[in-house]
């Protein structure tokens, strides 16, 4: 399990005390944890490597505040795992409902994802303000029509990856790869639908399944320049295809 943290001290010792018992409890197979600190401003290295100490399954990730898609793509790269997964430091979806994905890898699926929106999904969900579901509608109606067709959520913090096909996916990423830049404070971008645009372009098998998700309010997103960024990255995904860029992993 991949957690990008950024700013997290507060909440992240309850969040990894849930993950590790969950993996203790009700996963018979060992399991890694990855914390993959974003350059965070407050205790959030200090508690995750202090809880570490005392749980060999989780390891921490330092780097420099690049934004999560960034954090992300390093934690997937690091994981050991045969499936990896990647969620939110908030838990917004709940770790358990991991369940809910990992069987449809037996049925032949590449990648499975978490999904707010649509088969039953929105009956599990604690709702987000009005303005933000009328944003992400919108914006996953872009998503559809100019990138990844046929997803109805493409941001949902809960995706499941087989291990190959992870390495295969994360090292072509172009958005957020070795080089974006130092940024500053809380930044939400569009690099899932860039992972899902490669996915896909790859031949891979993608499975959207309804998870159960309560609203965040601690979130650190702005509405006007994240929305702005997410757009830019959906047009900025289209370009770099039709470059050529997806065609062979990053260097």
């Amino acid at each position: 399990m991949v957690i990008p943290a950024y700013n997290e001290e507060a909440r992240l010792p309850q969040t990894l005390a849930r993950v590790c018992a969950y993996l203790a409890q009700a996963r018979p197979e060992p399991g890694e944890v990855l914390v993959v600190d974003d350059g965070s401003r407050d205790g959030t290295v200090r508690v995750a490597e202090a809880f570490a100490q005392t749980h060999p399954a989780v390891r921490v990730i330092r780097n420099d505040h690049r934004g999560k898609g960034y954090a992300v793509r390093a934690g997937m790269l690091a994981a050991r795992g045969r499936t990896v997964l990647f969620t939110d430091a908030d838990l917004s979806a709940p770790i358990e409902d991991i369940e809910l994905l990992l069987p449809w890898f037996e049925r032949g699926y590449d990648i499975v994802i978490g999904s707010r929106m649509g088969g039953g999904a929105d009956l599990q969900r604690v709702r987000a303000p009005l303005l933000r579901r009328v944003m992400g509608r919108a914006f996953n109606w872009i998503v559809r029509l100019l990138a990844v067709h046929g997803i109805h959520d493409t941001q949902c913090g809960f995706k499941a990856f087989r291990d190959d096909v992870t390495r295969d996916v994360f090292t072509r990423l172009q958005l957020y790869g070795d080089h974006a830049p130092r940024v500053r404070g809380g930044m939400m971008t569009a690099f899932d639908v860039e992972v899902l645009f490669v996915g896909r372009k790859l031949g891979y098998h993608i499975r959207e399944v309804p998870v159960h998700w309560s609203y965040g309010r601690g979130t650190k997103i702005h509405l006007v320049l994240d929305s702005w960024r997410n757009f830019r990255d959906v047009v900025l995904v289209r370009w770099n295809d039709l470059c050529g860029r997806y065609r062979t992993p990053a260097p």
